[in-house]
């Protein structure tokens, strides 16, 4: 699978991808609109906005492990269709929200499904994709859904420069019909058998990675280093316009430059990545550069002139986005490498509950961090940063080591109780190779 390559080969990897550029297209849309939408047309105050949100991601952090438990249980192709339609449903029913309560009620069904889909459709990635394949396909997901983005929001603009209730409506409209037609997408995907229910009265009922510890905090470090997902879309903004000399348009010009880079580079990254060695290793890097990028954007505050701070925010940008590469790509390789075989939706849903608690509490904490505290407060997250990267790569040996136990006591024939209560001295590495 050729690096160089955007558009993933046939077959279930380029079907994935039409499912997945058919569902960011609609989100770009909705992100766009969404906010001003609420806020200006239906009149609710942003403060409860984002209130609804938070608790809307909170919930869906929770609700993304039974759900991918689900998709192990019930069929992953079943149901992430099924969870594509109900996320539809719940893109409609914003439509019609007039209030607070109704728009709370939406959000919440939202998120909740937004994070299920998410497991189900990573559980039948898992399905569907060699072993050995499985972080490249995703890497070329992910471009995919760059891509995608970057159109939604293209098509929300126009909404936004219409600015009348009925363009705002027919974003979200186009939203939830691009659900819709991802469903049908996921529908021409092979079936993906269930998971054998196990032997043990009421293990079923049971997610195992809940009593998974060194996946647990393989989730917690990545979880972490997600918190850089506001910086682009809310902190920088807000850092360029009070806190640098920089022109206001640079804000765009940094988003394009993170949109595009992702699409054209993410598949190379991928590429380099190749076990869980490797893909802690990757982490670590990318914790190392984001601190590098923390201190660039601090430093355009006391740039003299504007185009030294445009040029400071730029660099920036640049290593932002290649450790933004570099930490999805090992993120990806661990989430799959370190998850048992038939378990992959609930391993996949309890990791991706990074992504709603970054989505939570990345706004409130980075804000106040970066803006309340300036330079100091960048360079605290930037060493926030890189100790979460440094302690990847432990991490990584301690859930590797278990996985070499389990594998050691299912051979002997011995039950096994699950992961070591402590690090293991067994070496990481041995993961899938391509």
């Amino acid at each position: 699978m050729p690096g160089h390559q955007i558009v993933p080969p046939p077959g279930s990897p380029r079907r994935l991808a039409y499912a997945q550029l058919t569902n960011s297209v609609g989100d770009g849309a909705y992100y766009v609109t969404s906010a001003l939408y609420f806020t200006d047309v239906v009149g609710l105050s942003p403060a409860r906005v984002g209130l609804a949100l938070t608790l809307g991601w909170g919930l869906g952090a929770l609700a993304g492990v039974p759900l991918g438990h689900l998709a192990d249980r019930r069929g992953a192709r079943g149901t992430a269709v099924l969870l594509s339609v109900a996320t539809a449903a719940a893109v409609g029913a914003f439509l019609f929200a007039r209030s607070w309560p109704a728009f709370l009620a939406a959000a919440l069904l939202y998120t909740c499904c937004q994070c299920g889909l998410q497991a189900a459709r990573q559980a039948l990635l898992a399905g569907v994709v060699e072993a050995g394949q499985r972080t490249a396909v995703r890497a070329y997901l992910q471009s995919t859904t760059n891509a995608g983005l970057a159109v939604g929001a293209a098509l929300g603009g126009a909404a936004l420069a219409v600015g009348s209730e009925g363009a705002y409506l027919a974003a979200f409209a186009l939203d939830a019909c691009c659900f819709l037609v991802s469903a049908l997408a996921l529908l021409r995907l092979p079936a993906v058998a269930p998971a054998p229910v196990p032997v043990v009265a009421g293990e079923e009922a049971k997610p195992h990675v809940v009593r998974d510890r060194p996946y647990a905090l393989i989730t917690l470090l990545n979880a972490v280093l997600l918190l850089y997902m506001p910086l682009l879309s809310l902190v920088i903004p807000l850092w360029i316009v009070r806190r640098t000399d920089a022109p206001a348009w640079l804000v765009s010009a940094l988003l394009v430059l993170n949109t595009v880079s992702v699409v054209v580079f993410q598949v190379r990254v991928a590429g380099r990545v190749n076990g869980t060695a490797s893909a802690a290793r990757a982490v670590r890097a990318a914790g190392a550069l984001m601190l590098v990028a923390c201190v660039g954007f601090a430093a355009a505050a006391y740039g003299s002139g504007a185009w030294i701070a445009a040029l400071l925010l730029l660099a920036g940008a640049v290593v932002q986005v290649a450790a933004e590469m570099m930490l999805a790509s090992g993120g990806w390789e661990l989430s799959f490498g370190l998850a048992p075989e038939g378990k992959h939706g609930q391993y996949q849903g309890f990791f991706g509950s990074g992504t709603a608690v970054a989505r939570m509490l990345g706004p409130l904490l980075l804000t106040s961090l970066v803006l309340g505290w300036g330079a100091g407060g960048w360079l605290l997250l930037g060493v926030v940063f890189l100790g979460a990267g440094a302690g990847m790569v432990p991490a990584a040996r301690w859930a590797a080591g278990s996985r070499s136990s389990a594998a050691t006591a299912s051979a002997a024939g011995a039950p096994y109780s699950g992961p070591p209560a402590g690090p293991s001295a067994a070496p990481a590495g041995q993961g899938r190779g391509r």
